[in-house]
């Protein structure tokens, strides 16, 4: 005979709409911060065009707020993920696999959001241990993973809505037709999904929320951990900077009076100290002490126009964002400095010395360490 295909039950309970809407809403919540969150950190990174003028320097504190709660929000995310995958793995084998359009789209809008989600996660969170086991540029494709994450979440809670709907609440007609006595039990299993997000978060937030910094077990980052107090993305053996000697030292400032200073020179100039954080796109800040000279004095001193841009230029003979831009907004901001100084001591090679850009609200990657040339942009 012919054997018939049976598909394979599942015996186990909360495996119910009501469950998967609780933690779907906590789920869609943490995917829209940490995709809003991202866009940010995304176009301050790489702004278009009719922006990169126009990026704001303040609040100081602002980059350091939204792409910690960028990371916290991702991390966060994926204890709810998993519990959201238990919850409703049972319909992956489901019988007949398509048995309506509406029902082909939400199996399309699931496989899509599944794959994307665990990917943007997966790659999210080994970003924030700088390990990068894949082929591909993660800035761009994690960008563009991103939308297809939002896409296929959309096209998902349209398709379900009637359902969300009726068990959004414990009042809801679907939810009061599920058996009470799974109740308990489901609040039971959302106190323990709860439970496990806090502990990832209170766990790993400390290296961006720093009265918590002494909880960071899980975080790649201690904020207190590195040369002069502040951690070290790339160390200048990393960026191929050798040994640079004062004497040898030149800062070249490129505009309609282009000048050139030594390093004496440029500890000779008036010396400002701003309180500023570094804030990397990994998820860990920590504010410091600066001192340097303002960049608003090198460049009116090179006769740069007000609304002008600068490139800065840095002596790094490896990786990524060697050069930086910066938009008039923070050219022109008085605690945008050249740095020379880091909590009152010379800055260490790793920290830029000779001298490095630190400017508020700005991501750690563009704040150029070891620079040699800052260029006037019309």
């Amino acid at each position: 005979m012919r054997s018939r295909f049976l598909p394979p039950v599942f015996k186990g309970r909360l495996h119910d709409a009501r469950t998967a809407t609780s933690i779907g809403r906590w789920l869609g919540l943490a995917f829209a911060v940490c995709f809003c969150t991202g866009l940010i950190s995304h176009f301050m990174q790489h702004p278009p065009g009719w922006l990169a003028n126009e990026l704001p320097s303040r609040p100081v504190w602002g980059y350091r707020f939204t792409q910690g709660l960028h990371v916290a929000s991702g991390i966060a995310a994926i204890p709810l993920l998993l519990a959201k995958l238990w919850t409703v793995y049972p319909r992956l084998f489901a019988w007949p696999l398509v048995r309506s359009v509406r029902h082909g789209l939400e199996r399309v809008s699931v496989a899509v959001l599944v794959a994307a989600a665990l990917f943007e996660l997966a790659t999210g969170l080994l970003n924030t241990a700088q390990w990068y086991p894949w082929p591909f540029s993660f800035v761009e494709v994690h960008y563009a993973v991103a939308w297809l994450v939002v896409g296929a979440l959309v096209l998902h809670i349209a398709v379900k809505a009637p359902e969300i709907a009726a068990h959004w609440s414990r009042r809801s007609p679907g939810t009061l037709a599920l058996p009470a006595e799974d109740a308990p039990d489901r609040r039971s299993l959302l106190a323990a999904v709860a439970a496990a997000v806090g502990a990832v978060t209170i766990t790993t937030v400390g290296q961006s929320f720093t009265p918590l910094k002494d909880l960071t077990l899980l975080a790649p980052r201690h904020p207190d951990h590195g040369p002069e107090g502040l951690p070290v993305n790339r160390t200048a053996a990393a960026a191929g900077v050798g040994l640079i000697h004062a004497e040898g030292y030149r800062l070249t400032v490129a505009g309609p009076r282009p000048y050139t200073l030594t390093l004496d020179e440029l500890r000779a100039l008036p010396q400002h100290e701003v309180e500023l954080p570094i804030a990397c796109v990994e998820g860990w800040s920590k504010s410091a002490h600066w001192t340097g000279v303002r960049v608003v004095d090198l460049l009116e001193r090179a006769g740069a126009p007000v609304h002008a841009r600068v490139r800065a230029v840095s002596l790094q003979t490896r990786g990524g964002y060697r050069v930086s831009e910066m938009g008039h907004e923070h050219a022109r901001d008085p605690l945008t400095l050249l740095a020379l100084r880091l909590n009152g001591e010379e800055l260490s090679p790793d920290h830029g010395y000779p001298a490095r850009l630190i400017a508020p609200n700005r991501p750690g990657v563009l704040q150029t360490k070891w620079v040699g040339r800052l260029e006037v942009l019309s």
